[in-house]
């Protein structure tokens, strides 16, 4: 009786609250613990579709976000030089009366003069249509400098791509291959499939010049020189296509493999699709022997079709295909150099994956029938499957390279069947359904449309009356036609350069351009403090928004306070970016589980209010009252078009409440609040598989509000939009690129997936610039947000730059030394240390861990402002000069995605300095109240 009584179910907390993490962009369900109306800690919703009851250590943390030093407390004025530090404080009234006096003269004149850009929101749907409804052209959110490679890449090809496109068959799968994938990319989906894999013995593969993290668990490893993925790519697919190793059937079923391509160098048509009087694509049917339309009822597609009709000669893609990627340029023997990666093992992987599509398939007794109107009796799997991210995206080669990576999975019929690649609902979704860009100006009106899209071929450019570009970070233009999510890297630069035009006020939100989300950060800075000859500001006025004192903040005219997560109403829609499964349609909300205890407000329901205020088509009712009283309001109330809204759960129908369509509820979000913040919906069994080419599929997503109507279609191996710009460049049809652009645009817009060096390499020597150099974000750090974060910083205070072996011997580098690493653009001086698991030619470190001093609200001598550093000091948005008198874009010539893994340095031993190198002013940033010690208690003792 003397052994102490232990509680076994003790008291944790005075109730649970689940909402939608945002300590990365998992948006896994989390339980917020509450005492005596606090947060006490945070822990995985077990019954959430995302992640299932698994949370990470950002999740974990996300007390510490909440209750974060840094968090802005009021609106803020500037009162000194940009940059200072120098703000006031001021209310709410005034700061939106402020904002109306800047904006409603722009829109009544020049609504191009707003750019309005945004960072990692996941409201891009809302954002866009308030700028849409200003009628300003310029509008965009980041994915210009992550991962629009990827996306762009993929809806093009195949209606979707990786992450919140798609995802492995985890549960099937025999065969995974990891390409270029951060940590904190899809993290725990992704630990939970690798867990998956492993608990069958199943084999994964990793595609990296880096081994960290998810390649440290991989089977085998292909440490591949950055830049070349492609080259690597290319050569599996030759050693396919020579041994046959393909599924012929999938390639005439269900993509354009079938298709008949006009072949006549003289036709102005030339590259292009036959096709019939309604404009539908033509195959060969293998039935009549005579040319069909591609969706014809009863259609069987032959492959290797061939047409001359009217003197000209017509051959399927697949003869296009076979004859360039069977020739022997491809052949692993010939890319081995640049790929780091000998012969034998490019080839051993080859093998390895027919092995696994071929000769382990699956069969699953499920019957299914496809648009033809075929019956299938079973669906055959091909159990290899793919994921990849930015790490083979932040190329100027990258676009082609996700091509060639979508082109490599569809050739082996792994894309949408047991044990591949699988699309998340709202896709698949090809590019002909999305949007085309939009940007016709008239004063004191909406634009003509949404602002970004996927232009079809030249005519849907964004190009002003007299040829140049209509927008200012020169989206959809010449430069880079495709530029599916804008150019928000270069906005700034452009604004400054007034190249197309001058605008009057850049408008941002969580976007850190001055910093880690900057190519040529110091360059960036000068730009926003730069006055003309009168001493005005030359970009004249910037309004900022965010949660926390970040290094732009100090740049800012006027402030706009944000929530943290936990304050705020967010919407995960299926509009926008939804928490989906391959299996289930699904969407989320953030609520506010506490309620703000400083003079802040969630920027979205700011633009609520902004958008009433200036009457904005959307926002105001038919007597120009403000249309919502808040985003709360606006998820509830707003329909995009008849019968779907932002959230798909729990809306009223004839008979009561309802799914996926139905009119507008009032409890909307107290639906979602007590079912555990989120909305899902199965995928019917005989659905779950061939979704572009299935009834079943189609049907579910027109009744769950996905389509509007059945809309089936193939896959694009041979993209016809990219050769209508080829033609273009050629000489054919009325818009045409200005002469410099042509031969850019002929070579890097092959309608087939090609690669070509990375664009630096031609701009520096690589003898004297012999090195790499790449960034990943770490698992514990998401941006910049993770480096204030007082349980994270612990685990990456600061980052060293990570050297391989021969380059560590042969400088002689030992533990605790440092090195100076310069680029073309510039130089930095920072500790090293050694790697071996690691491309030989490469060096790299983790992204945003390095702080600008005063930023933060960090103590100066911080590890994160004396050891951290950034590889961005070493980048720069346009390419070194080439002598041809013009200075190129850093970026891919299609998207415009930034270019940020093309870098080039040398290395050399340096002294040891104080700091890392360069070292800038510290920011004088208002941090009132600042701890130097985080402590509280919650609850009772």
């Amino acid at each position: 009786m003397t052994q102490p009584v232990i509680d076994l179910s003790p008291k944790v907390s005075d109730e649970v609250r689940k909402t939608t993490c945002y300590m990365c962009a998992c948006r896994c369900g989390i339980d917020v613990h509450m005492k005596d109306g606090k947060v006490a800690y945070i822990e995985g919703n077990r019954d959430h579709p995302v992640n299932q009851g698994v949370l990470c250590a950002k999740g974990s943390a996300g007390i510490m976000q909440h209750n974060a030093p840094s968090r802005l407390r009021a609106p803020m004025k500037r009162t000194g030089p940009r940059g200072s530090g120098q703000y006031e404080e001021i209310s709410w009234d005034e700061a939106l009366d402020l904002a109306v006096s800047w904006l409603k003269p722009i829109r009544d004149t020049a609504p191009e003069k707003l750019a309005f850009f945004t960072g990692r929101d996941q409201s891009q749907s809302f954002t866009g249509l308030w700028a849409q409804g200003f009628g300003t052209p310029n509008y965009a959110a980041h994915g210009g400098f992550c991962s629009v490679n990827m996306a762009a890449a993929g809806i093009y090809t195949m209606g979707g791509a990786f992450w919140e496109f798609g995802q492995p068959d985890w549960d099937r799968t025999k065969l995974f291959l990891l390409f270029g994938v951060a940590e904190d990319h899809d993290s725990n989906p992704i630990k939970m499939g690798i867990g998956k894999l492993k608990a069958r013995g199943a084999r994964m593969v990793g595609v990296n010049p880096v081994r960290t993290g998810y390649n440290a668990v991989a089977d085998d490893w292909f440490g591949v020189t950055p830049g070349n993925d492609g080259l690597l790519i290319l050569a599996l697919v030759h050693c396919l296509m020579t041994a046959g190793k393909i599924d012929t059937d999938y390639l005439a079923r269900f993509t354009n493999a079938s298709v008949l391509v006009n072949q006549d160098p003289k036709s102005p048509e030339y590259g292009l699709f036959l096709r019939d009087d309604d404009l539908q694509p033509l195959v060969i049917d293998r039935n009549t022997g005579k040319p069909a339309p591609w969706n014809g009822q009863g259609v069987d597609p032959l492959l290797t079709g061939k047409l001359r009709q009217r003197g000209t000669t017509h051959v399927s893609v697949f003869h296009l295909m076979a004859e360039r990627y069977t020739d022997p340029v491809n052949a692993p023997e010939n890319v081995a150099d640049r790929v780091g990666i000998p012969a034998p093992r490019i080839r051993r992987l080859a093998a390895d994956i027919a092995d696994v599509a071929f000769n382990q398939e699956i069969v699953l007794d499920r019957e299914w029938t496809d648009f033809r109107g075929k019956v299938h009796a079973t669906m055959i799997g091909r159990p290899v499957s793919f994921h990849a991210m930015r790490g083979i995206s932040a190329h100027s080669n990258g676009f082609q390279t996700c091509r060639a990576l979508h082109m490599l999975q569809i050739l082996i019929g792994a894309v949408e069947t047991p044990g591949g690649m699988r699309f998340k609902p709202p896709y698949p979704k090809p590019a002909t359904a999305h949007p085309r860009p939009h940007c016709k100006v008239v004063p004191g009106q909406a634009l003509n449309g949404p602002h970004l899209g996927y232009p079809q071929g030249p005519d849907d450019l964004c190009l002003a009356p007299d040829g140049g570009p209509a927008r200012i970070d020169k989206a959809f233009t010449w430069e880079n036609p495709l530029s599916a999510h804008g150019l928000m890297h270069m906005v700034i630069s452009n604004a400054h350069a007034g190249d197309p035009y001058k605008i009057d006020t850049l408008f941002m939100f969580m976007a850190n351009m001055s910093w880690n989300s900057s190519m040529n950060t110091r360059g960036v800075m000068e730009m926003l403090t730069d006055t003309d000859d009168n001493g005005d500001y030359v970009i004249p006025r910037i309004i900022y928004a965010d949660a926390y004192r970040s290094e732009m903040v100090a740049y800012a005219d006027l402030i706009l306070p944000d929530t943290t997560y936990l304050e705020r109403h967010d919407c995960i829609s299926l509009l926008d970016r939804p928490i989906c499964e391959a299996d289930a349609a699904a969407d989320a909300i953030r609520w506010p589980v506490v309620e703000p205890d400083r003079d802040v407000r969630g920027f979205q329901s700011v633009l609520c209010d902004l958008g009433g205020r200036l009457g904005l088509p959307g926002f105001v009712n038919a007597d120009g009252s403000t249309k919502y009283a808040n985003y709360a309001d606006y998820i509830q109330q707003h329909l995009r078009r008849p019968g779907i809204g932002p959230l798909a759960g729990w809306r009223v129908g004839e008979h009561g409440l309802q799914h996926g369509r139905g009119d507008p509820n009032d409890s909307q979000i107290d639906a979602y609040i007590a079912n555990g913040g989120f909305w899902i919906k199965h995928v019917p069994e005989g659905a779950a598989y061939y979704k572009p080419f299935n009834r079943a599929y189609q049907d579910w997503a027109v009744e769950t509000g996905l389509y509007d109507a059945p809309a089936p279609y193939i896959f694009q191996l041979y993209v016809e939009p990219l050769r209508r710009f080829q033609l273009a460049a050629e000489g054919h049809g009325d818009r045409q690129p200005p002469d410099h652009l042509r031969g850019q645009i002929k070579v890097t817009m092959d309608p087939l997936p090609i690669w070509y060096p990375p664009f630096e390499d031609g701009h520096v020597d690589p003898a004297e610039y012999n090195l790499h150099a790449l960034t990943q974000r770490p698992a514990a750090m998401y941006h910049s947000w993770g480096g204030q974060n007082a349980w994270l910083r612990q685990i990456h205070g600061h980052n060293p730059l990570y050297v391989p072996t021969a380059v560590w011997e042969k400088h002689k580098f030992k533990d605790g030394d440092w090195a100076r690493v310069t680029s073309a653009h510039g130089s930095i001086t920072v500790p090293v240390a050694h790697q071996a698991s690691l491309n030989s030619n490469t060096v790299w470190t983790w992204n945003a861990i390095g702080k600008r001093k005063g930023a933060w609200a960090l103590d100066e001598n911080a590890p994160e402002a004396t050891k951290g550093f950034l590889l961005n000091h070493l980048i720069h948005e346009l390419l070194p000069p080439k002598g041809d008198g013009l200075r190129w874009s850093n970026s891919d010539p299609v998207t415009g995605q930034a270019a940020w893994f093309d870098l080039r340095v040398k290395i050399e031993r340096s002294g040891a300095p104080a700091e890392s190198q360069p070292v800038l002013p510290a920011l004088d940033m208002p941090n009132p109240d600042t701890p130097k010690t985080l402590r509280w208690k919650v609850g009772k003792p």
